[in-house]
């Protein structure tokens, strides 16, 4: 019998906490070092806790997904560029750059009529092309408003400000987001087997 089968009904399985620390380690680890001592401390909190969770992903999965290495590799960029140069304008762009990031492809997948959403989130949704294109365009304005959300922020705002914003706002505004689609996503539900 396998561990999963011998939980509780309703239990999550014991890996599912071992994800969300893994995935949530590196914002919470900056956002409690930022509280006691600074956004210096707290990018290079952030930065140790970005590798420590892609090495936990190995250990625990045996696998690390392409979104966490990415995520990583413009923590270490950025992060980098903030402690050398001693200037705290590049780890706070780095939300910026990321979400214009995630807009640019899902726009270039749009003009090459290949949504890119579709490729992540195929199995999950058997949505008509219309529906794909729609949550794709609605994607890029969400990533697009992100993008300047943050240069809002972090250019009037204090350290801890931006900080709280970037390790829970953003996380709270795209799974707002991403729940006011269901009603988009129930609408274009495919209903053959394509």
């Amino acid at each position: 019998m396998s561990e999963e089968a011998k939980q509780p009904l309703g239990a999550s399985p014991p890996h599912s906490w071992i994800k969300l620390i893994i995935e949530l380690g590196p914002l919470l680890a900056f956002l409690l070092t930022l509280a006691v001592a600074g956004i210096m401390w707290a990018t290079g909190a952030l930065m140790i806790a970005a590798v420590l969770a892609l090495i936990g992903s190995w250990r625990v999965f045996g696998r690390i997904l392409p979104v966490p290495v990415v995520t990583a590799a413009f923590v270490l960029l950025f992060g980098g560029l903030t402690l050398w140069m001693d200037d705290t304008r590049f780890i706070k762009v780095k939300p910026t750059i990321v979400n214009l990031l995630f807009a640019g492809v899902l726009l270039g997948g749009l003009l090459l009529r290949r949504p890119f959403l579709k490729t992540l989130l195929g199995q999950a949704f058997n949505l008509t092309q219309e529906g794909w294109r729609k949550l794709t365009v609605r994607w890029i304005f969400f990533f697009l408003a992100l993008a300047l959300l943050n240069e809002i922020i972090w250019r009037n705002f204090s350290d801890a400000v931006w900080g709280t914003f970037k390790a829970l706002g953003i996380l709270t505004l795209t799974a707002i987001f991403a729940m006011a689609q269901v009603g988009l996503i129930k609408r274009y539900e495919s209903k053959t087997d394509a």
